[in-house]
């Protein structure tokens, strides 16, 4: 199974954007993971299309856009626009869940649906085909530096159980407390694709950190 390590910028030094995400990539990170935050759908505000476009600027590697915002639809042309690689929203944001995906996959990017902790992996037994990633929450989604939910694991294997058995290549992202010590349950359980904020970004070494994930991940010294 691959391992993608997309590092969240929520947790970078914005002063030093540039060479904190070009130390990721040079660890091996696979994606940039950017959280979008109104204030509304989670208690926080955070970047908008101004980070997208700086993002855009000093990196090429592929831009994961999750927005946790109310009616996320607003935003697909625009972040299409601004050179998002993949759009993912909550299933509890929106009405048109399956309208919404379509358009995004019309717009070139990947169609992503996040679920919160307490929202049933069943939400996407309607919508599997429209979708190019699902993103699990490991924690209540809103702020960094939270603890990873242990139970996340049970949810991860019936959702690669659901994907499996309709032959499905979609990726299982998580986002929420991943660090050296809790990948290789997710990775276990069937995630392939690792958000990590603090992990990365509040280390010194942004590369090494990124590397540290990786042998993590794989069970590796």
């Amino acid at each position: 199974m691959t391992v993608r390590i997309a590092p969240s910028v929520l947790n970078a030094d914005l002063g030093r954007l540039g060479e904190q995400v070009t130390a990721a990539a040079e660890g091996g990170a696979a994606w940039i993971h950017v959280d979008v935050m109104d204030g509304h759908f989670v208690p926080n505000l955070s970047f908008g299309a101004p980070i997208i476009r700086a993002l855009r600027r000093v990196t090429d590697l592929p831009l994961d856009v999750h927005l946790m915002v109310e009616h996320p639809e607003r935003y697909i042309d625009e972040y299409a626009d601004l050179g998002a690689a993949n759009f993912t929203f909550h299933a509890e944001a929106t009405v048109h869940v399956q309208r919404h995906l379509v358009r995004v996959r019309e717009r070139g990017m990947k169609a992503g649906l996040a679920l919160n902790p307490g929202t049933p992996p069943t939400v996407i037994e309607e919508v599997w085909h429209d979708l190019d990633l699902v993103l699990v929450m490991t924690v209540n989604p809103g702020f960094g530096g939270q603890s990873y939910l242990k139970s996340s694991a049970a949810k991860i294997r019936r959702i690669r159980s659901l994907l499996v058995e309709r032959n499905h290549s979609a990726m299982i992202e998580v986002d929420g407390g991943i660090t050296v010590d809790t990948i290789a349950d997710a990775h276990h359980a069937g995630a392939d694709t690792f958000v990590a904020g603090m992990a990365v970004f509040g280390s010194p070494d942004p590369a090494e950190a990124v590397r540290a994930l990786t042998r993590a991940c794989l069970g590796r010294a």
